[in-house]
């Protein structure tokens, strides 16, 4: 009687076994079936992504190209009207103040003078802008730069800890199996 009950028992136990292999094995199949769709799903989301380069590139360059405009029509339409100043100021004004002050100053002060540092002093304020702008452009594109690499640091990082996390699980499930069978 004894020998029977052993044998149902070594039965039962391998029918048990049999169950939770069969059950583990489920298990890995739909958990490998969801990180593979996973990863599909990442794959197409990131090839959309690639998709939109030509197009986020194009919008960083006609910002670029934009703010360039800008600048150019701004410094333009500036200059213009310090043009416009200088010449009023300088018909109505000039000669006045210049024959009078040449009997008395030898034109140290003359308004054409005047007029020829307000003219650098306003090329001066335009070179400011142009350069301004570029400076801005600059720091977009080092910024940019600069997220590429912080970017790519992260993917470096992302990989170290999947690889640790792998080595834990492995370290676990070897712990687990010595326990287990002793």
């Amino acid at each position: 009687m004894g020998n029977m009950s052993n044998k149902k028992d070594a039965e039962r136990a391998n029918e048990i076994n049999r169950e939770l292999n069969t059950g583990l094995q489920e298990h890995n199949h739909a958990v490998d079936k969801t990180l593979n769709e996973t990863k599909d799903s990442l794959r197409r989301t990131l090839d959309e992504a690639r998709r939109e380069i030509p197009r986020n590139t194009q919008a960083v360059s006609d910002f670029q190209e934009h703010n360039l405009q800008a600048t150019r029509e701004i410094t333009d339409s500036y200059l213009e009207s310090q043009r416009e100043i200088i010449h009023s100021f300088q018909s109505v004004w000039a000669p006045i103040i210049e024959n009078t002050y040449d009997a008395f100053w030898n034109n140290w002060v003359s308004p054409r003078r005047a007029a020829e540092v307000y003219a650098r002093t306003v090329s001066n304020f335009a070179d400011n802008v142009v350069t301004a702008t570029r400076t801005g452009n600059n720091s977009l594109v080092a910024n940019i730069n600069a997220y590429k690499t912080f970017v790519d640091r992260k993917k470096d990082d992302v990989k170290e800890f999947s690889r640790l996390a792998t080595n834990s699980a492995r370290t676990f499930e070897n712990t687990s199996r010595e326990f287990g069978h002793t």
